[in-house]
Formats: C-alpha cells, sequence, structure tokens
C-alpha cells in the first residue's frame, strides 16, 4: 500500500509538471505573436487598417471579398501642392514654383476646347494622361494594386536605412480633382495653377498609378520643393527606379512634362522601364516619344 501510494504521488507530480509546461509554452507563444503583430504594424507606419488590408491581400482576398476596399483612398487628406483638405491653402505654397520661363512657344499646355475622349489612351502598351492626353471623366480605376505593392517594398527598403516613407496621396477621382483644381485657380489664377494641379480629366492621379510620397511625421514637408533637399527625398530619387517607380515631373522638365518640379510625385510604369528612364535622365513623354 505505502508502494502504490508513493506511485500515485509521483504520477500527481508528473501531471503537474506536464501542465506548467503547456502554461509557459502558450506564453511563449502569445508573447511571440504580440511581438510579430507589433513588428507588423510598426513597418506599416502603424497604420492598423493597412496592415489588416495587406494581411487580407496576402491571403488571395479581392475587392469582392471586402466590399469597397478602394472607396477610403478618396477621403484621405490629398495635398497635391501644399494643400491638405477643403480649407485655406498654407502661405508657403509659392515657394515651391521655379521662376516662370521667359518664353512659351513650345511650351506644353492644355488644347482648349479640347473634349474628354470615351477610352484612355495607351501608347507603347502604356497608359498615359498628360496635358495633351485626358482621360475619360468615368475612368475610375482606384488605386493601382501593384503600384501598392511596389511602394511597400520601397517602403521596406527604406526602413532599412532608418527612412519611413507614407504614400500620402494616391488615387483620386474625376470629381475630387475637379473641386481640388478649383480652390487652386481660386487663390492663384488658372494661369498659375496649370503649372502645378491638372484640370480635372487631365490628372495623373486619376490612373491610380500616381503616388505622392512624404516622410511619416514630417508633414511640413510634404508637396514642397524641400522634400527633394531631404535625406528621404535623395533617397527615394535615388532608388525609386528599382521599384518601378520615376519621378514624373523632375527638375528642368517644366517645357516637356508641362509641370512644375515636384520632388515628391513619383508615377508607377515598372522595374524595367522606370530603370532606362532614370538612367537616361529624362521623362515618361521622352520615353514614348510625345509631347
Amino acid at each position: 500500500m505505502k508502494k502504490n501510494k508513493r506511485y500515485g504521488f509521483q504520477s500527481a507530480k508528473k501531471k503537474k509538471k506536464k501542465r506548467k509546461i503547456v502554461y509557459v509554452s502558450l506564453t511563449v507563444i502569445l508573447g511571440l505573436l504580440l511581438v510579430v503583430s507589433v513588428v507588423w504594424i510598426g513597418m506599416n507606419e502603424w497604420n492598423i487598417k493597412q496592415s489588416y488590408q495587406q494581411i487580407q491581400n496576402a491571403m488571395g482576398l479581392t475587392a469582392d471579398d471586402e466590399d469597397q476596399s478602394l472607396a477610403p483612398i478618396e477621403e484621405i487628406p490629398t495635398p497635391h501642392e501644399e494643400i491638405v483638405e477643403p480649407k485655406p491653402m498654407p502661405e508657403s505654397a509659392p515657394e515651391s514654383k521655379p521662376i516662370k520661363p521667359e518664353t512659351t512657344e513650345d511650351f506644353v499646355s492644355y488644347v482648349e476646347g479640347q473634349e474628354l475622349p470615351t477610352e484612355p489612351t495607351y501608347i507603347k502598351g502604356m497608359l498615359i494622361a498628360s496635358k495633351k492626353y485626358p482621360l475619360p471623366s468615368t475612368f475610375a480605376p482606384g488605386e493601382s494594386k501593384d503600384a501598392r505593392v511596389a511602394f511597400d517594398k520601397m517602403a521596406a527598403a527604406a526602413l532599412l536605412d532608418d527612412f519611413r516613407l507614407t504614400a500620402f496621396s494616391t488615387y483620386r477621382s474625376f470629381e475630387y480633382q475637379t473641386d481640388l483644381y478649383q480652390r487652386y485657380v481660386e487663390r492663384d489664377g488658372i494661369e498659375e495653377a496649370d503649372r502645378y494641379s491638372a484640370r480635372p480629366g487631365y490628372s495623373e492621379h486619376q490612373t491610380g498609378l500616381a503616388f505622392d510620397i512624404g516622410e511619416v511625421d514630417k508633414q511640413e514637408d510634404w508637396a514642397t520643393s524641400r522634400f527633394g533637399e531631404t535625406d528621404a527625398g535623395r533617397w527615394i530619387a535615388e532608388n525609386a527606379h528599382k521599384y518601378g517607380f520615376i519621378m514624373r515631373y523632375p527638375d528642368g522638365k517644366e517645357p516637356i512634362t508641362g509641370y512644375m518640379y515636384e520632388s515628391w510625385h513619383f508615377r508607377y510604369v515598372g522595374q524595367e522601364i522606370a530603370t532606362e528612364i532614370y538612367k537616361d535622365k529624362s521623362t515618361l513623354e521622352e520615353y514614348l516619344g510625345v509631347k
């Protein structure tokens, strides 16, 4: 009887030890999950919604699985030359404007009276939106998934160099651009507004391929020429092509692109074409052979 009691005590002791091991294991697993979650959200600039959407993408979910997955994009503040939301523009806006060319003989301008097309224009298989090639008012693709994936890869690479990038303005609808452009005209007049803001139907943002990029927590440099002088701005200018982006409106190219220098405005064209344009120090218009 004494022997049985001893074995019974040992058996209970073993069970208690096993339970302790299980509890410790669960605690470690939960701790690891918490750490991974925090790191993942941190890599997405502490944007929980964006982290959730990326998890959906990794699981293969589409816009049909999540109703109106792109709908909130238009409601994101969309500074495109110093404006963040429908309210008075900052007084610092003019500093981003270079000196106006003395002659406009060969200057790219709108074709007055031009009607918007019923189909978007593709040249060499490339979608284009410019002062010469407008988009239909009904063209509404939303933000490009390929461009978003490429931007996320670029942002992850930048983070390794201690730069936290954010795309503060991407897709814009025809209606949003209409309101945005009108407010610029009211502030600066149509001639000046046409140098830094697209008329509705002519905006690259309507393609869903244009990304206005800035550095997290440094909104004072967003959509200003100062961004190109920052370390983060220089990093993007030197590395964006590796991820398929080009600086759409480079310095000194206003007579070709029709828009002033915008160090923050990048267009997704794919890695091969972006690298070619970067090496040639050219523009999309020059690559496509159009003005």
